[in-house]
């Protein structure tokens, strides 16, 4: 894994050979573009970067800069307080650019769900009050995303997730947030959204691996195994096309010898 302090090098934008042409905006995103599909997000936050210098309200680079520093920051596996401060101060950058994207332009899809994708990272770090303060703003500007874009794959997973999430809470700790962090709205949570909103992220980009791998694990939560086989053998010939895509492939196979022999329980 990347060490924190090599990370620094995320936040330099691209230098400039002498005589070299100041490449345009629409240039330097290009250039993020192909850096992030090279699964490259510190070159590509660079190129971003380099975009807001010269037009700081761009909306695309803006929710791109956010995506990177999303990418960068979840490749930071070190609980020290080294890692973790940089990989919070990250996603809290993330964050930034997700609201900056949507001041920009409050109808685009993209802003808001690189708002609640950065504080969905962010959370995990952080106690119980916060947590779960931005499970209320994660499901909030998530579903704004989906009622500004349907087709939104990544909303649609998050959306999913989240309440996959709030599902596997214990009786205690939604009690726990109700009682004192005014936590009621987790009563939300439910099942039946966490299979349909995944399987929508499925169907809308079946190459991507986070959204089988995520959907499989709820499958197996309820003891769906046949569907989360067909989900986890799925996932081993699918292209690398996200940072963690090695991690997730190996969580895959990992759950699936787990549960061989199991028999389906609904």
């Amino acid at each position: 894994m990347r060490r924190p302090a090599s990370l620094l090098i995320c936040l330099a934008v691209p230098a400039l050979l002498a005589g070299q042409a100041r490449p345009t905006v629409a240039e330097h995103i290009a250039l993020g573009d192909s850096a992030h599909a090279a699964l490259a997000p510190p070159q590509a936050l660079g190129h971003y970067r380099a975009a807001l210098a010269q037009d700081s309200t761009n909306y695309a680079a803006l929710w791109k800069a956010g995506r990177e520093a999303v990418d960068i920051a979840k490749q930071i596996e070190g609980k020290d307080d080294s890692s973790k401060q940089v990989r919070d101060s990250l996603y809290v950058v993330a964050r930034a650019y997700g609201e900056a994207a949507v001041r920009v332009n409050p109808n685009g899809a993209d802003g808001h769900f690189t708002v609640a994708q950065a504080l969905g990272r962010l959370s995990r770090t952080k106690g119980g009050k916060e947590r779960v303060r931005f499970a209320k703003l994660i499901y909030d500007e998530g579903m704004k995303a989906l009622e500004l874009d349907s087709t939104h794959d990544g909303a649609n997973h998050l959306i999913g997730a989240w309440h996959a999430e709030v599902k596997r809470l214990s009786g205690f700790q939604k009690f726990f947030a109700k009682t004192l962090f005014g936590g009621g709205f987790l009563d939300k949570g439910n099942w039946e959204d966490a299979q349909r909103y995944l399987a929508r992220a499925v169907a809308l980009k079946p190459q991507n691996i986070f959204h089988r791998l995520e959907l499989a694990e709820v499958y197996v939560d309820l003891g769906k195994y046949s569907k989360a086989r067909e989900q986890f053998t799925a996932i081993d010939p699918l292209p690398i096309a996200d940072v963690l895509d090695h991690e997730y492939k190996q969580e895959a196979k990992q759950i699936l010898a787990d549960i061989k022999g199991e028999k389906d329980e609904t």
